[in-house]
């Protein structure tokens, strides 16, 4: 990870990633300038720079916003989770007072790390990682740093001049009770806001705590003024007291972690809350920035759904908002639907990739390539697909933030001899396609078919998804396979896909979560205990765990990874019924060319396996030419060093299959099982064999 930059100089986002005819879009921006920025809309056709493509091709939609300028304003944002008080609380002078709290620290920070703050008392600890005692301007440490990834009780107490504080290591840990006492020449009055995980100065949060905090409690003579119990209402972000003011949790702690009491005995925190009575803070959280709206913009009815970018210009600085404008509810203006993976968007949203190096903005500059990536500013929080600071794994995602890697021109690889895109960037390969082929289309996001359901799709002749529909909640499945079920023709036009269970939070849908449990290709491994998500207490990690296989929805599912390159396909079906697919199309190997990975079957296989749930009927139309050594299997298909779950050879494994098949109901699929699928459309103007093939397959579909 390189060192963090400065701020750019110009930088904004919007509350909305997507938003149907008379709905209102807030744009929140900052702006280092002392100048008015100006805001200009465009339709997205092509987000990628690469100058073997079309290029970036955005349209001018200023029919639907016109031009204008906005005074430049530096919005600030500040990271770091906590809990604050929603109330304040005051104890009579020369009160005995109590603090108490048990901890499970993380992380050794060049800082204070306060654990529990009331006005002028400030239990934290110190950076040697020693549990120490702010009252007023005296300070009383214990000097013996707590071990790390281990639970602790911690009490202080003030009364006739005198402070104790101890620490105490719980389970079976060897470590002796710690205690030491001062005197006190004045003990200031207990007036303040509570703050658990940070400490309150000059109207920001600082100083914030890392690691599990559990039953913080605060007492004046004996008697409880203010308790929390964070085994109460898990899924809120609302941390309950058993006296005294609840805290309102700022920046999405991670709830539904195992607390002191855990042993083993359940998994599942829904059944044995008090197990799970602790939350999870570090000091990188941030998930809303909480900017001011700077300028809204309501969508006309007349406005053509599809990809729109708000470009900002000011003093030669640029950026570019990204958002979806879907048809009125209810209403189709095409019989073409592009179903956008907002949801993968965001849980990959400012992914800091290890491999990132300056080096990479070389191929930037050359491409004219957006310039910022997240790897130099992880400031602005980084993505699901990243560690926290102490080593945890990010498990929630927003775009209530500035998302550099949502942005036209973004590159995710800037190490190859490609595009190196992934995500909307790549997907933006099929929006050109379709203008390039006069396909009217509508779009529509995941997040309208997980609110809506299947009737967010009905009517459409055919749905497709884009390269990489990776995250799914169980609404948008179950709408998905409703669509199918009922005659509609699907689309999978991707790899790695329907993978992922995630999680919406029940006060907050801009949030986001996933717990990486068991098995899957994972950036990071949920702790034991902790599978199961804290928004909605459902079983976290694969769908395929779940027992919702991608197999059993498109007839194919995730089975290899490779690096960031692709191979042809080479057509297998010769069933004349099935001809139709291939008219036009000379040879049998299709395509060994492609703006993303050189290939239209790469960087992620899928393929056919009937016991996870593809049909019988399905038909294997082309099969990809995989490279020796160049995948491997993901470990779910792995069963040991020798075995995998093909019973076969591991290579056997290695491959995507296109694939179609026919539901009884009337309804069809057709599948490519590559991520670098849609690279190819592009390739020589969109004259090529790859775009003859999905001419062929959507004018069927759309001919039923």
């Amino acid at each position: 990870m390189t060192e963090p930059r400065k701020n750019p100089p110009l930088l904004g986002y919007v509350d909305h990633l997507s938003a149907r005819p008379g709905d209102t879009l807030s744009f929140k921006v900052s702006s280092l300038s002392e100048r008015p920025f100006t805001a200009r809309l465009l339709r997205s056709i092509c987000a990628d720079p690469n100058p073997a493509g079309p290029g970036i091709v955005e349209e001018d939609a200023s029919a639907y916003f016109a031009t204008q300028s906005f005074p430049s304003v530096e919005q600030p944002f500040h990271g770091g989770s906590y809990g604050i008080g929603m109330a304040e609380v005051s104890a009579a002078p020369g009160a005995a007072l109590a603090l108490s709290v048990t901890i499970f620290p993380t992380y050794r920070s060049d800082q204070c790390q306060t654990i529990l703050n009331i006005g002028d008392y400030d239990l934290h600890l110190d950076p040697a990682g020693a549990v120490a005692l702010q009252v007023g301007d005296h300070l009383l440490s214990t000097k013996t740093p707590l071990r790390l990834r281990h639970w602790y009780r911690i009490d202080a107490r003030i009364a006739e001049g005198k402070v104790t504080l101890t620490h105490t290591a719980l389970g079976s840990s060897p470590d002796p009770v710690v205690e030491v006492t001062d005197t006190l020449t004045e003990t200031p009055p207990l007036s303040g806001t509570p703050i658990v995980a940070a400490r309150w100065r000059d109207g920001v949060a600082t100083h914030h705590f890392n690691g599990k905090i559990e039953a913080p409690a605060i007492t004046v003579d004996d008697t409880p003024v203010c308790a929390w119990d964070f085994s109460q209402d898990i899924s809120s972000s609302t941390a309950r007291a058993t006296t005294g003011p609840d805290l309102t949790l700022v920046n999405f702690p991670t709830r539904a972690v195992t607390g002191a009491e855990w042993d083993a005995s359940e998994m599942n925190w829904t059944h044995k809350p008090a197990h799970y009575a602790a939350i999870h803070f570090h000091q990188d959280d941030i998930y809303d920035f909480g900017w001011e709206t700077d300028f809204t913009f309501t969508i006309p009815q007349d406005m053509p759904s599809g990809a729109y970018v708000m470009r900002l210009d000011c003093d030669g600085h640029e950026d570019a908002i990204l958002f979806f404008v879907c048809p009125p509810q209810g209403q189709r203006s095409a019989d073409f639907c592009v179903l956008v993976s907002t949801f993968t968007y965001t849980i990959y949203g400012n992914h800091a990739r290890p491999d990132f190096t300056p080096a990479w903005k070389e191929r930037f500059a050359e491409f004219d390539a957006y310039p910022h990536n997240p790897a130099e500013y992880p400031q602005y929080g980084l993505s699901t697909y990243n560690y926290h600071c102490d080593g945890s794994g990010i498990s929630h995602a927003s775009h209530h933030r500035p998302l550099f890697n949502l942005r036209p021109g973004y590159m995710t690889f800037g190490n190859t001899d490609c595009s190196g895109l992934r995500h909307f960037q790549a997907d933006s390969h099929l929006l050109s396609w379709l203008h390039a082929k006069g396909i009217a289309y509508d779009v529509v996001t995941d997040r309208e078919l997980h609110r809506e359901g299947v009737s967010a799709i009905a009517g459409y002749k055919a749905v497709t998804t884009g390269t990489h529909p990776e995250y799914h909640t169980a609404e948008t499945l179950d709408a998905l396979r409703e669509y199918r079920d009922t005659g509609g023709n699907l689309m999978y036009l991707g790899g790695n896909g329907f993978y992922w269970r995630i999680a919406i939070h029940p006060e907050n849908d801009s949030v986001l979560e996933i717990r990486r449990a068991e098995d899957g290709i994972r950036a990071w491994a949920a702790e034991p205990g902790e599978y199961y998500n804290a928004f909605d207490g459902t079983y976290g990690g694969l769908w395929r765990r779940n027992g919702r296989a991608p197999q059993d929805l498109v007839g194919i599912g995730f089975a290899a990874q490779g690096e960031f390159y692709g191979d042809p396909y080479r057509r297998v079906s010769t069933d004349p019924a099935y001809d139709w697919v291939f008219d036009g199309i000379e040879g049998e190997v299709i395509g060994d060319f492609g703006l993303s990975g050189n290939g239209a079957a790469g960087f992620e296989l899928d393929h056919i396996d009937h016991r996870l749930g593809s049909p019988d009927n399905i038909v294997l139309l082309a099969r990809s030419v995989t490279r020796e050594n160049g995948f491997m299997l993901v470990p779910e298909e792995q069963l040991t060093h020798l075995t995998n779950l093909t019973g076969g050879p591991e290579k056997d494994a290695l491959h995507a299959d296109m694939i179609w098949a026919d539901y009884p109901s009337g309804g069809s699929v057709f599948a490519t099982g590559s991520i670098t699928f849609c690279g190819s459309l592009p390739w020589n103007g969109f004259d090529n064999n790859v775009s003859r093939l999905l001419q062929n397959v959507v004018t069927r579909m759309l001919a039923d």
